[in-house]
């Protein structure tokens, strides 16, 4: 049973969380001289894997990393395609009313928005739809191209890369999800929205594997 490859400041903030437990974020920021924000995704990975167990205002302590090793190995083993959903998309000329209704009947935090040759263009997100109906625009008229993310600013991965790294990459971006996409094969510039990976995709393994 292989143990869990962490990188060299993962296994400083192990370090310092095993030397002064309880030990709340700031302090392991001021540790290792960096912001609170640099240390999202390796705390959030840590405490994910058990590593760290991370208690509301008292801070972190260290759980030890021998019950986690085959869980570890699990996750390793995982890919996208094996947990992401079916995507939500709707055409760039859509009104914003109308991907308002389809995003609270879909109930997802975000929808993924096709051009004409249903290559994804962009991406919305609740506070998105959020901004412009309260901003005063003619929501009805306004098609919601006007107002997405548009690629390449979007976030994206492709079904054969590992959970681990859309975890990363959901953490570090603070998104809700990201489309999971397919290059065309003509145009490697161009893709196709072939799925969706969220936190919850993400919270539902973790729970199948506690579950095991």
């Amino acid at each position: 049973m292989s143990i869990i490859q962490l990188n060299q400041r993962q296994l400083k903030i192990i370090d310092i969380v095993k030397a002064n437990e309880p030990i709340t974020s700031e302090t392991i920021a001021a540790h290792l001289n960096v912001t609170r924000a640099t240390l999202r995704s390796d705390l959030a990975i840590l405490t994910m894997t058990g590593i760290l167990d991370a208690r509301p205002k008292v801070g972190y302590f260290y759980s030890g990393v021998s019950e986690i090793n085959l869980m570890s190995n699990k996750i390793k083993e995982k890919k996208v395609e094996e947990i992401m959903s079916m995507p939500i998309l709707v055409k760039k000329d859509m009104s914003i009313y109308e991907v308002i209704v389809t995003m609270f009947l879909s109930d997802v935090g975000s929808i993924f928005i096709i051009d004409d040759n249903d290559h994804l263009c962009g991406i919305v997100s609740r506070k998105d739809l959020l901004k412009a109906t309260v901003g005063g625009a003619d929501i009805n008229k306004m098609p919601i191209g006007m107002i997405m993310t548009r690629m390449p600013n979007v976030v994206t991965i492709t079904k054969d890369e590992d959970i681990v790294l859309a975890a990363k990459k959901i953490i570090e971006h603070e998104v809700d999800s990201i489309p999971v996409i397919e290059y065309d094969e003509q145009d490697k510039n161009q893709a196709k929205a072939i799925g969706r990976m969220s936190k919850t995709n993400i919270t539902k393994l973790f729970l199948e594997l506690a579950g095991n």
